[in-house]
């Protein structure tokens, strides 16, 4: 039962009313169904929605529309980390465990320079989702191209749960520390 095909600015009118009443992520693949568009689609708009000032970021689980009053009242910090594949998992549940949203991951590359991929994970089940999408798409950790070394930008409702989840970081050896 084919719908309707919703067309240019009135599909982006559509999404970006869904992503804002929307608290979590939404697929490429939902937005695209609600239009009646492909995917690639959808994947165009939300790049205009984005160049015209629309707070919304791709995460593993979908778009998500982030205005900043949700981020402002946020604390934030940015941690170096360096662990092999094998305990990413581990990583990405202490933080949000602790109450952190792991916002993203970031490496230098040796040609390409800072590479940063939105990761967006606040809780065990989004870390299982975000994981599950690795292992079927046979993706790698951006880490595994610096040996384990990247950062994370970490966001949560206050500064002490940062210090209490930078302390486990540090405590299961994640954490790398600067020597002065």
């Amino acid at each position: 039962m084919a719908g309707k095909k919703i067309l240019g600015d009135e599909r982006r009118s559509v999404i970006l009313d869904h992503l804002m009443t929307e608290q979590i992520p939404i697929t490429g693949g939902d937005l695209a169904k609600l239009a009646n568009v492909s995917r690639q689609v959808i994947v165009s708009d939300i790049t205009l929605l984005k160049a015209k000032g629309e707070p919304i970021i791709a995460t593993s689980q979908g778009y998500l529309y982030m205005p900043s009053t949700n981020r402002d009242s946020m604390a934030e910090r940015i941690v170096a980390c360096q662990h092999p594949p094998d305990r990413a998992e581990e990583e990405l549940l202490l933080l949000v465990d602790h109450g952190v949203t792991v916002k993203d991951v970031k490496i230098e590359h040796g040609v390409y320079g800072d590479l940063t991929a939105s990761i967006m994970v606040s809780n065990r089940k989004e870390v299982e989702q975000f994981l599950s999408k690795i292992r079927k798409t046979n993706a790698s950790f951006l880490s595994e191209l610096t040996d384990g070394v990247h950062l994370h930008t970490l966001m949560a409702p206050n500064e002490d749960a940062l210090v209490k989840a930078v302390d486990a970081l540090k405590q299961a050896g994640f954490l790398i520390e600067s020597h002065n």
